[in-house]
């Protein structure tokens, strides 16, 4: 993916890549996203779910969303997913890090007026968060889908960065008795709580009960 000055790697190069491959890999294992965007001065960052379909992620939620209605305007938005891998300790305070995966994406959304394209959106979604669920629920109804507001964020450029491995320490203090390593961390799923009005005799579907850790 070509970069230009605004997604050029500056601090640590060597941990970054312009890749389509690694940039794609590292979007399609996270699910949760930070938008920032710009209204007359004041910055705002959003958490949301999100989809990839190749170069273009689709962000979904109330009609009524400010976050939505001005990216809505073609202004420019970044957009951030970052997965932690680890806590890396160090023997010295200042080497703290974490081993870490993240994407910074940048570009514009547009809104998608036309329902079935809409519904195709939010298949993306549904599948990108949890792959199996959109074939078992209901789809949405009309007048859910004008209370929805789905919008293709077009990626312009955008830029990886990693940090993977034990902690780099001065060389003076390998010396020193204090441990020091990874503390490896993973977002883990955990037994399914079924709800309470559920129709008797549904069973747990096979990709709720055998989900695999995305990251």
């Amino acid at each position: 993916m070509e970069a230009t000055e605004r997604s050029q790697l500056r601090r640590l190069p060597d941990r970054g890549s312009h890749e389509s491959e690694v940039i794609h890999k590292i979007l399609d294992d996270g699910f949760l996203a930070h938008v920032g965007f710009q209204v007359q001065g004041q910055p705002f960052v959003t958490p949301t779910l999100y989809g990839r379909d190749g170069d273009t992620l689709y962000l979904h939620g109330s009609a009524a969303s400010r976050m939505l209605r001005e990216l809505d305007t073609g202004m420019p938005a970044c957009v951030t997913v970052t997965l932690v891998d680890g806590l890396v300790l160090a023997r010295s305070a200042f080497n703290h890090s974490m081993n870490y995966r993240s994407v910074m994406a940048f570009g514009t959304a547009k809104k998608i007026a036309d329902a079935a394209e809409k519904t195709r959106a939010l298949h993306v979604v549904s599948v990108h968060v949890l792959k199996g669920r959109w074939k078992d629920v209901r789809g949405p109804t009309e007048q859910e889908l004008k209370a929805t507001a789905v919008l293709r964020f077009a990626i312009e450029e955008a830029s990886a960065k990693v940090r993977q491995g034990p902690p780099l320490d001065n060389e003076e203090d390998y010396s020193l008795p204090v441990w020091a390593g990874v503390l490896p961390l993973k977002l883990v799923s955990q037994e399914p709580i079924p709800d309470p009005r559920m129709v008797e005799g549904v069973e747990e579907p096979e990709y709720v009960r055998n989900r695999s850790d995305r990251a």
